[in-house]
């Protein structure tokens, strides 16, 4: 979607990429970036903190953890388990995965604020149920080359040889596939509308009106 303003908002009605099992219910946000890594003033070098505490000791030695192997250092669609994306709603949790260049993830279920601070990046969080996952899973561990197509319109997976129906939230498959998925780009190409909604309302003054433009 491009707007009058020239700002674009990609349409994201498909995602792939090799995959990536993280195995675990109730993986919180936490867990994804430690607190101690949110007092940056900008996101950018985020990703190579992700799963920072599950990845390294205190010795930073290296831990058992996919983030850690060769074989997935080039994956980008996640695939976990249920209550994904849990506990604080820290933003900070999408953009230390995206940054670690994750683009879409599969599971069981996620924290709805997780899902939405997601959909926020462009990142798909798809469903499926618990066999479905961890035969999916299975499937990732096996074939670390392997590669996930997932159709957000048509709510499918295409793996290997088979292909498998997920859900996709109805209002983040229209947001993503109608590509008004950024919503501060969009206030941002809307800011003239903005700007005279403000004005026209006799509650908020010329102030704020004039603060729109």
């Amino acid at each position: 979607m491009t707007d009058a303003d020239g700002i674009e908002i990609p349409e994201v009605d498909s995602a792939s990429g090799s995959g990536l099992p993280i195995r675990g219910n109730d993986i919180d946000t936490d867990q994804i970036i430690p607190a101690r890594f949110m007092k940056v003033v900008t996101f950018d070098g985020l990703g190579e903190f992700a799963f920072f505490d599950k990845r390294f000791t205190e010795d930073d030695d290296l831990k058992d953890h996919p983030f850690n192997e060769d074989r997935f250092q080039n994956s980008s669609v996640m695939v976990v388990n249920s209550n994904f994306g849990c506990g604080s709603s820290r933003e900070h949790a999408p953009q230390a995965l995206m940054r670690w260049g994750i683009d879409a993830i599969i599971g069981e279920s996620f924290a709805e604020i997780f899902a939405g601070n997601c959909l926020a990046l462009g990142i798909p969080t798809v469903t499926a149920d618990s066999e479905t996952i961890q035969d999916l899973q299975d499937w990732v561990d096996e074939n670390p080359d392997g590669e996930l197509d997932i159709d957000i319109e048509d709510e499918t997976v295409t793996y290997g040889e088979q292909t498998i129906d997920v859900t996709v939230d109805d209002a983040q498959r229209k947001a993503l596939v109608d590509g008004v998925w950024d919503t501060t780009a969009l206030m941002k190409s809307n800011a003239g509308a903005v700007g005279k909604t403000a004005r026209d309302l006799p509650y908020v003054g010329d102030a704020a009106g004039s603060s729109a433009d």
